[in-house]
């Protein structure tokens, strides 16, 4: 389980095998065992015995921003696998060989769009055109992306605007089937300009670090992007592999609005935009942890889909050395 620290003021601290919390006037006790990661959204206490605890039994402590963006992590300072998988994603990243493997990797990003597009369109007859449309747009997108030609640097430009064509295709649809209250007028980042896209960062933010975690364990190099060019202090190979995950989110997010279980007491608003506030965040983590919990057949067997992210990476990590 994630351990979600977004009370302020809260104090973590070891006690015998377990972690201790205070939160406000909540005491409580948490086996490590139990514990896979540690989630600090808000200010809080830590004393240095529980950062000592986590790191030898291999539990990472993330620290996200009030968007939802992480901004530290405290781990283990050894590498997740062998030198040789970093050297050989560095030789990769600058040869056609990388630009296929993001090609695959956003291509995946738009199938998992239409997949979720057309779960979308069974309950809603009477928006069912309108997706289907959407369809058929994102599949031609998909077919042009297969068929690119040009120098790497051409290639990687227009992927990279096809792939952004499509997000707008799609989240203008997304909005499309939101409630009337909720519409919401394409992608905004920090700030979000409205509820959907203030709960959507959130949930991005959180994926970063999973996938990010998984980069390491995996033996790969967070900032050698194959997509994502090279930038300083950037994790763009976390850019590239995170597009394969974002459904994640975004089905959380879509289906917390259609459920209802949105409420606009949920937001802080302020001058150009939104955040998510305390019971917000707890709303949409507990969804989001739902979700990735969920086990789904994937290239056949059974899996959680939080698992799935570590698996990607370790299979890309294969082939980089083979």
């Amino acid at each position: 389980m994630q351990l979600v620290i977004n009370t302020y003021g809260s104090y973590l601290r070891k006690s015998g095998d377990c972690f201790l919390v205070k939160n406000e006037d909540k005491v409580f006790e948490i086996s490590v065992r139990k514990v896979d990661s540690i989630m600090i959204t808000t200010s809080a206490y830590l004393s240095t015995d529980a950062l000592k605890f986590a790191i030898e039994n291999n539990i990472d402590v993330i620290f996200l921003d009030e968007f939802g963006d992480p901004y530290g992590r405290v781990w283990h300072s050894k590498l997740g696998s062998t030198v040789l998988i970093r050297r050989k994603q560095l030789e990769v990243s600058a040869i056609v060989e990388g630009l296929e493997l993001s090609k695959e990797w956003v291509v995946k990003k738009i199938e998992n769009q239409m997949d979720f597009i057309e779960r979308l369109k069974r309950p809603r007859e009477d928006k069912a055109e309108r997706l289907e449309e959407t369809l058929k747009r994102l599949e031609d997108i998909t077919r042009r992306i297969s068929t690119l030609t040009g120098t790497i640097d051409e290639r990687r430009g227009t992927i990279m605007a096809l792939e952004g064509a499509a997000g707008k295709i799609y989240f203008d649809t997304l909005s499309y089937i939101m409630p009337e209250r909720f519409k919401f007028d394409g992608r905004s980042r920090n700030p979000a300009k409205d509820e959907f896209n203030a709960l959507l960062n959130y949930g991005y933010g959180v994926l970063y670090s999973l996938v990010e975690k998984a980069c390491i364990i995996a033996g790969l190099d967070p900032y050698i992007g194959f997509l994502h060019t090279d930038n300083y202090n950037k994790k763009s190979l976390v850019f590239d592999l995170i597009e394969m995950f974002r459904i994640f989110a975004e089905e959380t997010v879509v289906y917390l609005f259609s459920g209802r279980k949105v409420k606009v007491e949920y937001f802080d608003e302020f001058k150009g935009g939104f955040t998510l506030n305390k019971d917000g965040k707890a709303v949409l983590i507990e969804a989001l942890n739902k979700t990735l919990d969920d086990t789904v057949r994937y290239k056949g067997r059974n899996i959680q889909k939080r698992n799935i992210i570590q698996f990607e990476c370790h299979s890309i990590a294969n082939k980089l050395i083979k």
